[in-house]
């Protein structure tokens, strides 16, 4: 981040992903550590749970089929149905388990990353032990953001559901009713991406400004401005890879029909590249906020900045958002 306040702005698409990747060279130690430590883990929940996931409701599927050929008020019959049940059941509790642990180090990987480009930006020093020890004291901040775009996001799917239904009721299926579900579901879609860009960027404002949850949600929505075409470039490029990796790893290594070594190796290979691309995400969304505020004239006080660090450590009084960051600009 050794770029100039007022020239970082200017880095584009590729100019992103290049100060990226120096960073990462630059900074490898601390970063490995990181990996090793948070987002290993991360990705090994993730992909761990595609594997059980599957196994699961292959099972629940080869019993349904055994219940249909089954006769019905028979003792098998019940306990295949019992059975059933059970294993719904199972599936489901494990799906709540999966989502909380991945929330968790989700939030953790966050935290420790953003917490990391910003000593690197103010030229703090910092360990790995320091970056745990604020872990911490900066996930709940980003619960919040969480649970608020949560809440937004649901409110879409929900209103999203009204209409198909109202339109489906006076539309009917016809041809009318499939281009109108077309051009719902494309607003629907960029309306998510929109949401999501600004989330990313939120998570970013809860660890190095005083805001966080819905008023983070807001300060995004202002800071994105005149950055969104690059952000959302960079946020389908990125999700892109990351469904690259999950469908490649379910045909390898979940449905694939190789030897256990040969699928071994690509679990391997698959762990490996959601390990390196979940890293390269969160450091480049750290560096779009970074552009976003010298793009709208926000210089960041540097050693302002690095006293509001210095805030999770438990070395200094909270500061206001006001005081992290000089006022802006005017550019004649």
């Amino acid at each position: 981040m050794d770029q100039e306040q007022e020239q970082i702005q200017f880095l584009g698409f590729l100019g992103i992903f290049k100060e990226t990747f120096k960073i990462i060279s630059t900074y490898k130690q601390i970063f490995t550590q990181i990996t090793l430590a948070i987002i290993l883990p991360l990705s090994f929940v993730f992909l761990a749970h595609i594997e059980v996931s599957e196994y699961l409701f292959g099972e629940i599927r080869s019993n349904e089929l055994d219940l249909d050929q089954t006769p019905k008020n028979t003792k098998e019959y019940n306990s295949l149905s019992d059975l059933i049940s059970s294993e719904w059941t199972y599936f489901f509790l494990f799906k709540v388990m999966y989502f909380i642990f991945f929330l968790i180090f989700s939030l953790i990987s966050t935290s420790a990353i953003v917490y990391s480009i910003a000593c690197i930006y103010t030229s703090k020093h910092m360990s790995f032990k320091t970056v745990m020890s604020v872990v911490p004291k900066v996930w709940k901040r980003l619960m919040v953001t969480f649970v608020w775009n949560f809440i937004i996001v649901f409110v879409i799917n929900l209103l999203f559901l009204i209409v198909l239904v109202l339109c489906t009721m006076s539309l009917g299926f016809t041809t009318t009713w499939m281009f109108s579900l077309g051009i719902l579901g494309i607003v629907y879609l960029v309306i998510l991406v929109y949401i999501s860009v600004i989330w990313h960027l939120a998570s970013v404002v809860s660890v190095l400004e005083e805001d966080y949850g819905i008023q983070a949600m807001l300060k995004s929505k202002e800071l994105i401005k005149g950055k969104m075409n690059v952000s959302i470039a960079i946020y389908i490029v990125l999700n892109i890879c990351f469904i690259g990796i999950q469908v490649g790893f379910e045909k390898h290594v979940v449905l694939g029909q190789g030897s256990l070594m040969i699928r071994s190796i690509y679990a391997v290979i698959y762990f490996v590249l959601l390990s390196l691309l979940i890293l390269f995400s969160l450091i480049v969304q750290t560096i779009i906020y970074f552009i976003c505020k010298s793009f709208h004239h926000q210089n960041i006080d540097k050693s302002l900045l690095a006293d509001h660090l210095e805030v999770y450590l438990g070395d200094y009084m909270p500061l206001k958002s006001k005081d992290v960051q000089l006022e802006s600009f005017d550019i004649q």
